[in-house]
């Protein structure tokens, strides 16, 4: 009876684990376990061993998995999946963050963590009224309504916006009569085009960074990138620069978006250099963690898997040393020609001996990865839904 008693004691003084204050969430889309692998042989052979280097996050302490099948497709879009991990519930693919029955909105933590008093940054390295990081403050029945996703950017009053611009800022057509940017700017945010013009407007209350003006939509691809372009490092340093400033605490949300894009094209070396690029962003986050540990929150998943990788296609090895003829290309205009030809990727493909199944998305689990306060219940099996709904536990926001 006394050991009994003295349990009970026991259990009732262990302290409980705080809330986080500060949630990082990063989803890599289309970043299957195997592009992760393959991003960690290739720096062990950069070593000149067998085997695999683990990335910042593989080494974190929680590993689990998550079912990705949208309400329509057991193969999900990303932009069903953005909504899942947004939402905690399942649309249709080609929906963002509406109801299969295109009517009821549905709402992502970003505005319930908001109206508790956090600050909030969305951001990417594809346009940011792209499909995933659309998902956190935008609504259509169709995501390639990239206009009128946009226009719900200033109204979202989330504090921070970050990613390579924007799509259609005047229309598909070209033919609205208001342009995005201009709406955005009369919305309250300042813009801040690349990231030297961002510190010197680092101060202002609600910030939109995007690439220097006359840029493409989407961020340079890691593999060829010119000097001074920005980066996802760049931009989550800015985002926390800004949202540190909030007493209460800030949830941000950032997408390595270019993985996808380059397993879509079954391009080896842009993926490898696209992961890695995305795990120096995480990074970043770490960095704030050895600062604040017993107050933060980082995880990482994915969207989806895409392009079907294989690590092996012949034989009992694959050989990622032709990457290294490609990084090392004499000059700019090499690599350019390498990442849109489909015939010279096809090569290295084979000579790496990597296969890939689809130029697709593909139906698998992907990999969650958690480190910090309230990480331990994104250890297992779960589903893309289950995810925000245990950041939300870890903050202490109402679900």
């Amino acid at each position: 009876m006394a050991a009994a008693v003295l349990l009970v004691v026991a259990v009732s003084c262990t302290p409980r684990e705080k809330h986080a204050k500060y949630v990082f969430y990063f989803i890599g889309d289309g970043m299957g376990f195997t592009h992760v692998a393959a991003a960690e042989a290739y720096l062990a052979q950069e070593r000149g061993v067998i085997g695999m280097d683990p990335l910042c996050f593989t080494q974190f302490p929680v590993l689990g998995e998550a079912t990705t099948f949208s309400a329509s497709n057991i193969i999900t879009d990303s932009s069903a999946a953005g909504t899942a991990l947004s939402t905690g519930e399942k649309t249709s693919n080609h929906m963002l963050c509406i109801a299969p029955d295109s009517t009821t909105l549905m709402k992502s933590i970003a505005y319930k963590i908001h109206e508790a008093g956090y600050s909030v940054g969305v951001m990417s390295t594809t346009p940011i009224n792209h499909a995933t990081p659309a998902s956190f403050f935008g609504h259509n029945v169709k995501r390639g309504n990239y206009y009128a996703i946009g226009r719900e950017l200033p109204d979202s009053g989330f504090e921070f916006f970050g990613g390579g611009g924007l799509y259609h800022p005047n229309g598909k057509e070209k033919d609205e009569p208001e342009n995005l940017y201009d709406l955005i700017a009369q919305g309250g945010y300042t813009l801040a085009y690349g990231y030297e013009d961002f510190k010197e407007k680092q101060d202002a209350e609600h910030i939109v960074l995007v690439q220097a003006e006359g840029s493409e939509d989407i961020c340079p691809y890691a593999l060829g990138r010119p000097e001074g372009a920005l980066t996802l490092s760049q931009i989550v340093s800015a985002a926390v620069t800004v949202l540190e400033r909030n007493p209460k605490g800030f949830f941000l949300m950032a997408e390595g978006g270019l993985i996808d894009w380059t397993a879509h094209s079954q391009d080896l070396a842009g993926t490898i250099f696209e992961v890695l690029d995305f795990d120096q962003a995480i990074a970043v986050a770490l960095e704030f963690y050895d600062r604040h540990p017993d107050e933060t929150l980082i995880v990482v998943t994915a969207d989806h898997e895409t392009g079907g990788i294989a690590l092996g296609r012949k034989g009992y090895t694959y050989d990622l040393t032709v990457i290294d003829k490609i990084k090392n290309a004499s000059a700019p205009t090499d690599v350019e020609q390498y990442m849109n030809d489909a015939k010279s990727i096809d090569s290295v493909n084979e000579e790496a001996r990597i296969g890939w199944t689809t130029y697709s998305h593909c139906g698998g689990p992907v990999p969650v990865w958690a480190k910090g306060a309230g990480s331990a219940q994104f250890a297992g099996r779960q589903d893309n839904t289950d995810i925000p709904k245990k950041i939300c536990a870890a903050m202490g926001v109402a679900w």
